[in-house]
């Protein structure tokens, strides 16, 4: 059952259902700050969970073709809702399951009231006609590191992800979740992210988008929010929150948190 294979926790009796997605490198603790203020005297249930790969899964639930392409974690997304019986909800994603939140709208609308993604990209590598923020030489030098010394790369990777020294608690915590990833896994998921590019599906998206963005991002630049903005097909809000790093939820909480909060509660505009 997906349940079990994802450790799905479900927090609060709510009416609405708020589902919370990770990104690369993380785990569903990547959301401990956002939760209590959705759970604690509020009207929301809260479903937690890890994509498959994360360092708290089975990794022998880990299947290498199906988890080549987004589309692996798009089905297991949807298969986590349909058990739970959740027929509407508002999906909190980060980075990676902000893509594969995009995916899953198009395929089954119906489950979602709105999509909340936290320094989402439809693309992170350069192209002649589009600015991802990575060349593809970039890329493969991280991949040969991740492949030659699995510790030595996650020690690197954390502080340029997260925008923050080695003594960083965060980066810390980064390097601990990314280190628990079996290291094929984890350049499997990684060749997957920079291999994907959602550019020509982006028109066809119809559940509502909130963009929230870290001003300052080495790993999603401001080109690629204002790209989402004008190509997702359904109405799309954009707040640019002024944060450092990539994962913002746990690098600047007091910032982060109650810029999701407002675009999770209530549809705004943000100028």
């Amino acid at each position: 059952m997906a349940i079990e294979a994802h450790n799905v926790r479900v927090i609060g009796e709510g009416r609405e259902t708020v589902v919370l997605g990770h990104g690369f490198g993380t785990d569903q603790s990547t959301w401990r700050h956002l939760v209590p203020h959705l759970t604690i005297g509020s009207n929301y249930k809260v479903v937690l969970f890890d994509m498959m790969g994360a360092g708290t899964t089975n990794p022998e639930f880990f299947d290498f073709d199906r988890y080549s392409t987004l589309n692996g974690h798009v089905f297991d997304l949807i298969a986590i809702l349909e058990e739970l019986q959740v027929t509407k909800c508002i999906f909190v994603g980060h980075s990676l399951s902000s893509m594969v939140s995009l995916i899953a709208s198009i395929l089954r609308p119906d489950l979602f009231v709105k999509l909340v993604m936290l320094n989402a990209s439809c693309k992170f590598v350069n192209t002649h006609d589009f600015y991802g923020g990575f060349e593809q030489q970039e890329v493969d030098q991280l991949s040969e590191a991740m492949t030659t010394n699995y510790l030595s790369w996650c020690s690197g990777f954390a502080p340029l992800i997260v925008g923050g020294d080695m003594d960083s608690v965060v980066v810390q915590e980064f390097s601990r979740t990314l280190f628990n990833m079996r290291p094929d896994i984890s350049l499997c998921t990684f060749k997957m992210i920079f291999e994907s590019d959602l550019r020509s599906l982006l028109c066809m998206v119809s559940v509502p988008c909130h963009i929230v963005q870290s001003s300052k991002d080495m790993a999603v630049p401001s080109t690629v929010t204002d790209y989402l903005q004008q190509n997702i097909g359904s109405k799309t809000i954009v707040e640019i929150i002024q944060t450092e790093g990539h994962i913002p939820q746990l690098s600047s909480p007091d910032i982060t948190i109650p810029a999701l909060l407002r675009h999770i509660q209530c549809d705004i505009v943000v100028s």
